[in-house]
């Protein structure tokens, strides 16, 4: 092999390493930005804290190896949420065969009881909001909570495969009703 083709060699897989680096900062970048939103997000779907955490994590690994196939993604939020609301409605599926989840187990290990009036008042407003937003449709509380997430109308169309002017409308509804609980 000449010493031109051997250069030439290591230049693209310096290139090739260089590319791998550069996908694996963008990935770790959007896991930074995004991670909570997206755990919260899998929360809101219904999935069980280990779960959600697991499936999280699941997404951005997803993420990464569509991108190093090189396919182009125009939305990366948006996607990471489509494949999360996926994920998530899998996971959901095969964990109601399991026991049920009592979401004031986790408020109770959290709960700092400095002062157990002003903890009982926090406690009845989470759960009267936790009841309004059970009376929400699906696809009203899935948009509220990717608005709630920052996403724009466009992103929470192509996350749920829904059109803007649907998101729109769902938000419109969920906020109304909302309101009309006097939350």
């Amino acid at each position: 092999m000449s010493s031109f083709s051997l250069g030439k060699e290591l230049s693209g897989i310096l290139r090739q390493d260089r590319a791998t680096m550069n996908l694996q900062d963008q990935v770790a970048q959007l896991f930074e930005e995004a991670r909570d939103d997206v755990y919260r997000y899998l929360i809101s779907l219904g999935l069980h804290p280990p779960q959600a955490q697991e499936a999280a994590q699941e997404v951005f690994l997803r993420l990464y190896v569509t991108m190093k196939k090189g396919e182009n993604i125009q939305s990366p939020r948006a996607w990471i949420f489509r494949v999360a609301h996926n994920l998530g409605l899998k996971i959901r599926a095969r964990q109601n065969t399991q026991g049920v989840y009592d979401p004031n187990i986790e408020y109770q290990i959290t709960a700092t009881e400095l002062d157990p009036e002003q903890s009982l008042i926090e406690r009845e407003q989470k759960l009267r909001f936790h009841k309004a937003v059970e009376r929400l449709s699906e696809q009203q509380r899935r948009c509220l909570f990717l608005r709630l997430e920052g996403l724009r109308y466009p992103e929470i169309g192509a996350a749920l495969g829904i059109s803007q002017s649907a998101v729109g409308e769902f938000l419109r509804r969920a906020i109304a009703r909302l309101k009309k609980d006097e939350l």
